[in-house]
This record gives structure tokens, sequence and C-alpha cells, in this order.
């Protein structure tokens, strides 16, 4: 497996050696990309050396090759030991300001930090702010382990041992399976988000979705060969970072639900398939107000109008052989309740699947795992699957693809 290291300027750097020498000796190719910092601890020859690739810090070595690009993309696992505060916060917000940064950004291969630092940088609330970003997005996060630091205090900072490292990473190292092409060929519309409603200028109605879940039915459809455009309403920060750079998919930004239904109608008239995960606002304000709202002219009821069936409305409108996916998040007591009442929404909707999935203050929404049952036209349970988002997303295309070529 191509193997990328980045190696970032803390002390725990000559650690790092142990771990390239491991994954070197099992057979992977590594290639090590250190900070200018990082080489202030352990040398360009010791990298090169245990490697056996040469080791560059800058974007303009190699421009040919496009070695900035070219290591990110080709990478099938990125790992960054030891990950400073400093290249976390980094992380965080995307900066790209060293060939490390620029392969991170590159990459869609599974990305593994062991962070490194004073326990009193870990437990700043930056810190953990950002590392509870790259958690969101994906990024595995390996310790750090609780011990003594350098200088002689002691507590949570130090770098988890390289077998350590190896251990958690080996999972993630084993041989990818062949990828499919079930939707090669298709077209395919998603949305995903929640939409917002104004009341004024400053405010709105709304919903909690990430639009994680639409997301990732996107990104797995175009991964199957399909040609995606996916419509987003309001998501949560770095979910579209991904979908903004696949040149499979098409992202359309809506706000409104109005603006929703006129990108969706949009996209669905040259779909095969169309998979509302939106979250809708289900109402808004019968009375806008081009005014703030002020506490001190007093409170009136705020009457609401429903919005548009954007689901039924794409339903009438579909195509001869055209497959419809609603995606429900409903309340409910258990299980049997949940079926019910997806039934009753998929007899209503008339879609040709309705996936259905719980939702309460700690579930479904803003969350980064997921469990779904999805209904076909006959309210049979075609899979009732759990576990991260992505995973959901490929069991909902591998029961829904053979339809579409029946």
């Amino acid at each position: 497996m191509f193997v990328v290291i980045g190696v970032t300027g803390g002390i725990a750097a000559y650690k790092t050696v142990q771990l390239v020498r491991a994954l070197v000796k099992n057979g992977h190719e590594v290639h090590v990309v250190p900070t200018a910092d990082a080489l202030r601890f352990v040398g360009t020859a010791t990298w090169e050396a245990i490697s056996r690739h040469p080791v560059t810090t800058s974007v303009h070595d190699d421009v040919a090759e496009v070695r900035h690009v070219a290591l990110g993309t080709r990478a099938d696992l990125v790992i960054v030991a030891p990950a400073t505060a400093n290249t976390l916060a980094k992380m965080a917000a995307g900066i790209a300001d060293n060939l490390l940064g620029v392969t991170l950004l590159a990459t869609t291969a599974p990305v593994v930090v062991a962070p490194a630092m004073h326990t009193a940088m870990w437990e700043h609330p930056a810190t953990r702010a950002n590392v509870a970003t790259l958690a969101a997005r994906g990024v595995h996060i390996v310790g750090p382990a609780d011990g003594e630091l350098t200088g002689g205090d002691s507590g949570p900072g130090r770098m988890v041992e390289p077998d350590d490292i190896v251990t958690a990473v080996l999972p993630l190292l084993s041989p990818r399976p062949a990828p499919r092409t079930d939707l090669a060929g298709r077209r395919v519309a998603v949305s995903t988000g929640g939409t917002r409603e104004p009341i004024d200028p400053v405010r709105f109605l709304g919903n909690r979705s990430s639009g994680r879940q639409g997301t990732e039915l996107a990104l797995a459809a175009a991964e199957r060969g399909a040609d995606v455009t996916l419509v987003a309403a309001h998501v949560d920060d770095g979910v579209l970072t991904t979908v903004a750079r696949h040149p499979r998919i098409a992202l359309v930004r809506a706000g409104t639900t109005d603006e929703l239904q006129r990108a969706m109608t949009r996209a669905a008239a040259t779909a095969d398939v169309v998979a509302m995960v939106a979250a809708v606002a289900d109402f808004r304000p019968t009375r806008l107000s081009h005014d703030k709202l002020r506490k001190e002219d007093g409170v009136d009821a705020l009457a609401l109008t429903p919005t548009a069936d954007v689901l039924a409305a794409l339903v009438a409108a579909r195509r001869p052989g055209q497959t419809i996916i609603g995606f429900a998040a409903e309340t409910a007591g258990d299980d049997d309740e949940l079926l019910e009442r997806g039934r009753r929404k998929r007899d209503r909707k008339g879609v040709d699947y309705l996936a259905v999935n719980r939702v309460d203050w700690d579930l479904g929404f803003e969350a980064s795992e997921n469990r779904v049952v999805l209904l076909d036209a006959s309210g049979a349970v075609v899979v009732d699957t759990a576990g991260t988002k992505r995973a959901v997303a490929d069991a909902l295309w591998t029961a829904i693809a053979p339809a579409r070529h029946a």
C-alpha cells in the first residue's frame, strides 16, 4: 500500500522513525513529508534512508510531476505523527501552506493523526474544537497517551508508541475492494441539508440536519460511476469539502424550501434516480418581517403556513422509468411505530423507496452514525442497516442499484 507519513515539529518526531521503519518492513511503500520544523528534530538523510524514497518539504520540487498533488491522490493512507497543535489547527481550517498541508487537502484516503503536545495545549478549547472538527470529517485520532512529557511535566499529550499506531492503522491498510460500477452511466440527483425559512433578517425556522447523510449518498453514487447533482441546503462546516472537488459531482446550493424545489426540479428532469434526503422545513412564517422583531415591541404569535411538498412534486412530475427515493426522519417509541409511520408516508408520497430513520435529541441529526430502514413500494423492508453514514449510503445503493437494471 502507498502510505504518506507527515511529520511535524515536535520532539516526538524521533518515534516516527520507528513507525516508518515498521511500515516499510511490512511491505508498504512509505513516503515521508516532513515540515520544515520537523527537520530540526530529525534530518532529511534519516527519513530518506528509512523510507527509501527522496524527501522534500517544498511544493516547488518535482513541479513537472505535480508531486504536491500526486502524493495525496496516490495515497492509500495518510498518517500525521506527531501531529502538533499547530498542525491540527491548520488541518481543521484547511490551510495548505506547505507540502503536508497540500497533500492532506488533495487526498481522499483515510487520514490518521497521532497528537503530541503539552497537556495544557491538548486541553485548550481551541485544540479540543479542532480535534472534534477533524473527527467529524472522518479523521482517525490515535492518542495522545498520558505520561511524562518533555520538561518533566506529566499528563495527556504524549504521542502514542509506534507499535500502537501500527496496530491502529492495520485495518485501514487492508486491500481495497474493487470499486462497484453498478451506477455507471446513470444520472443521480440528491438533495441534502436543511432548508431555512426566514422570519426576519436575522432569524429563521429550520432544523438540525448536518447534511452528512445526503452528502455521503452522493459520494457513494459517484464512486459507483454515476454522474451526480447534489443540491445542498444548509450543511455543517466541512461536510461538502470532498464533494466540492469530486469530478463526478455537480454541487448546487439552496437556502429556502422554494429554492431547493426549483433546483431539484431542474436536476430531476434528466435524472435516472432521485434521492430526496434534505430535511425540509415543513413550515414558514405567514408574514415575513423586513425588520428585526424586537422584544421591546412585544411578542406576537408566529403564524405559520406549510411549505411546498418537494417530494410529492417530484413524484408527480416523474419520468417513465425514473426511481425516486424519499427519506423520513421520525420520532418513534420503537421499531414497530417507526415502520408504521414509514409505511404511511411511503403510501402518501408514492415513492419507489422510503428510507426511514429514528431521530431524537441525540440520535440521527448531527451524529456521525445512523440507522436506516429501507422500505419498497409494497412497504416491505428491503434492508435494515446501521453504521457510519457512508456505510449506510453504500448499503442503500447496494439494495437499490440492482433495481435500476431489472
